[in-house]
């Protein structure tokens, strides 16, 4: 078994400093990813986000098999920092009227179950927004909530697929490819994230919430970007073409003495430093099948061979300091554990390790937005499940202990819930 990763511990936040989200109350309805790295954003920055989860099972990703530490699951843990955890069985009656309590509270609900669960439950926001008119309500699903393909479930592979983003990645011999980590559920997330931020700043401005809708299929269509632009531009169906955009010859993976590196030479002013300044061969800016970018193109495969042998000729760290010290975009090709043992990590405190109450301690990656005046508030690790049930119900219902009971011999909290 691989040793643990060594990680220091988080460094205190400044305690004087406010958080940009701070008294924001969010119902999280969410699981697997999409919805949970959403609301994850949110709670970085100060929301009290509320996670309800189904008694027993939990989020989907409790169970991802990644990697585990003290029971929990690094897919969970990954995506629910910040949250407070409760679990509310659905099905029972009085378990949909303590969710209907919260979300008249709240200012933000996020829900992402499939098409007509919340209706069914009486929680869509049609049936809440009458008892709390500012309320944001953001659904999160594959196709949208209206439609005639409202009904389909689908996850992230499914939308790369069908929106032809799949297509663009991969070489051209070989199959289309998804992308590794989940992009399109991870830049759903986002777009949830943003237009929940939006429909709050326009709530300050016109005094009411609104239902805001972000699909899968619809960020996975529009991640394909000016390809997708081009297309719709030319009518010529874009292809696939590996680690160089447009098959260019100066842009992609090549090999150096000991490993591979990034090149990204993408116009004629960095070209020109790359041949005389790194390579000191201006014969390849002089010879006319490479003066000019056209030129090269036309020439690709014969300019890259020579590219390629040239770089071949010395190691990384002789190429990365010419490159740098002439100004062109390069960057070594490491796998995750280099990366995460690289000095641009390491300087930027981007990675360590939090307090757990199973595990002792969990790794956590930084959030990646930083601010100056309302950073992000001092990190919790994400909820066992059902954590702050009782805590919830108890603070932010006012309920007591013999309510509580009662809603316990329900089976509001599943069929055998304990205390806490």
């Amino acid at each position: 078994m691989p040793a643990e990763v060594a990680l220091p511990d988080r460094g205190p936040r400044a305690a004087d400093a406010p958080a940009a989200l701070s008294g924001l109350l969010v119902i999280d309805f969410t699981r697997v990813v999409a919805g949970p790295a959403c609301t994850q954003t949110l709670a970085d920055f100060g929301a009290d986000v509320i996670k309800i989860e189904q008694p027993g099972k939990g989020d989907d990703t409790r169970a991802y098999e990644h990697a585990e530490r003290g029971g929990e699951s690094a897919a969970f843990l990954s995506l629910n920092r910040n949250k407070q955890g409760m679990v509310l069985d659905l099905a029972v009656p009085q378990a949909r009227e303590v969710a209907r309590a919260l979300i008249a509270k709240a200012d933000v609900v996020v829900e992402n179950f499939s098409s007509s669960v919340m209706e069914k439950f009486g929680l869509d926001y049609q049936s809440v927004a009458a008892t709390n008119p500012g309320l944001i309500y953001c659904s999160i699903s594959a196709y949208g909530r209206t439609g005639p393909f409202a009904w389909r479930s689908g996850f992230d592979p499914i939308t790369q697929a069908e929106s032809g983003f799949m297509s663009l990645n991969g070489f051209a011999d070989g199959p289309p490819v998804r992308t590794g980590p989940p992009i399109v559920d991870l830049a759903t997330g986002m777009s949830a994230c943003n237009a929940i931020l939006l429909a709050l700043a326009a709530r300050h401005r016109l005094g009411r919430g609104q239902h805001v809708e972000v699909a899968l299929f619809d960020v996975a269509l529009a991640m394909t970007g000016f390809f997708g632009t081009a297309y719709l531009m030319n009518g010529v169906n874009p292809t696939r073409t590996g680690n160089s955009p447009n098959d260019s010859p100066t842009v992609g993976v090549f090999e150096a003495a000991d490993g591979p590196l990034y090149v990204a030479c993408a116009n004629d002013r960095l070209y020109h430093r790359l041949v005389t300044e790194v390579f000191a061969r201006p014969d390849l800016l002089i010879d006319a099948r490479f003066a000019t970018r056209k030129a090269r193109w036309t020439n690709r495969a014969k300019l890259r061979a020579m590219i390629a042998e040239i770089f071949a000729a010395e190691p990384m760290d002789v190429w990365i300091s010419r490159m740098n010290q002439a100004g062109v975009p390069v960057g070594r090709v490491r796998t995750v554990e280099q990366a995460f043992n690289a000095p641009e990590v390491r300087a930027r405190d981007r990675i360590c390790r939090l307090p757990h109450p199973t595990a002792t301690s969990i790794p956590n990656i930084e959030p990646a937005i930083s601010m100056q005046l309302t950073p992000t508030v001092e990190p919790s690790a994400a909820p066992r499940l059902g954590e702050h049930t009782f805590a919830v119900l108890r603070d932010k219902l006012g309920y007591t202990e013999q309510a509580i009971d009662t809603l316990r011999q329900a089976g509001v909290f599943g069929k055998s819930a304990g205390s806490a």
